[in-house]
């Protein structure tokens, strides 16, 4: 478990795809920081006729950082996890992953950007009718991965999510903190130096949440530059990690150490 641990770190020391990493263009446009793994500069998002999603956010999460996003309902949250993983375009403004500008980069390129993006998510999303093994193997599958590598990776993290005893369990013999687990082990077996959190503990308990935010947090000790959305009050309050808050498309407050609400 450590050694994988110790993978996912050497593994979040690199950018996406150093070719498509961003320069400067000479024109005095700022340099984005090699330590940068997340980059929005003034985007905005106006969804037609006239609804604005996103009225100019402009942060810079950097590698190894764990972030919250909060705010209400409507308040743009999810609009940004969409806009990181190119399933939008923005209205106007720059959006760099990794070194790679969003903005710039060629359709064919996206699910490269992708496979170095782990998601986790509210509902889990696992396949029903595979076990815990084969649902993680089939992340492995569709990308490539030969047999030998699964039959290695996935064992891998499933004792680093403390499923290695439910291998063949399929999603309605697990409770829903054990498939969150699977859903997260899914989300890291290739080591992605970025991970995306929609409210993964959104339908959990609170003590399932504790047990993956612990899980959650180890990642992040590990290297691995974690953003997660969340209307948890509690939990935000307790990690107090750094907190964006969004409301009406604006960011609000940008954090260091922050809580759920400004105190």
């Amino acid at each position: 478990m450590d050694d994988l641990l110790t993978s996912m770190s050497d593994t979040s020391a690199a950018l996406l795809d150093a070719p498509d990493a961003v320069a400067t263009n000479g024109n005095g446009v700022a340099t984005v920081s090699a330590t940068a793994m997340i980059v929005l500069e003034d985007v905005r998002k106006v969804y037609e006729p006239d609804v604005v999603a996103l009225g100019g956010a402009s942060f810079v999460i950097e590698k190894g950082e764990f972030v919250f996003v909060v705010g209400p309902s409507g308040s743009g949250k999810s609009t940004i996890i969409r806009l990181l993983l190119k399933e939008l375009e923005p209205t106007t403004g720059r959006i760099i992953v990794g070194g790679r500008d969003l903005t710039r980069l060629k359709r064919s390129k996206v699910p490269l950007l992708r496979r170095n993006v782990g998601c986790v998510f509210q509902d889990f999303k696992l396949l029903r009718d595979r076990s815990a093994f084969e649902n993680i193997a089939y992340a492995l599958r569709v990308q490539g991965e030969s047999n030998t590598a699964i039959r290695r990776k996935v064992p891998e993290v499933l004792a680093l999510v403390g499923l290695a005893h439910k291998a063949a369990s399929r999603p309605d013999e697990l409770s829903g903190g054990e498939q969150q687990r699977v859903s997260i082990a899914r989300a890291v077996v290739n080591h992605p130096p970025l991970l995306i959190c929609d409210e993964p503990t959104g339908n959990l308990d609170p003590d399932t949440s504790v047990g993956i935010m612990q899980l959650l947090h180890r990642i992040n000790t590990a290297g691995t530059t974690i953003l997660m959305v969340s209307h948890d009050r509690e939990m935000v309050d307790k990690m107090r990690k750094r907190v964006i808050a969004l409301d009406h498309g604006l960011i609000v407050r940008d954090e260091r150490r922050g809580g759920y609400e400004t105190e």
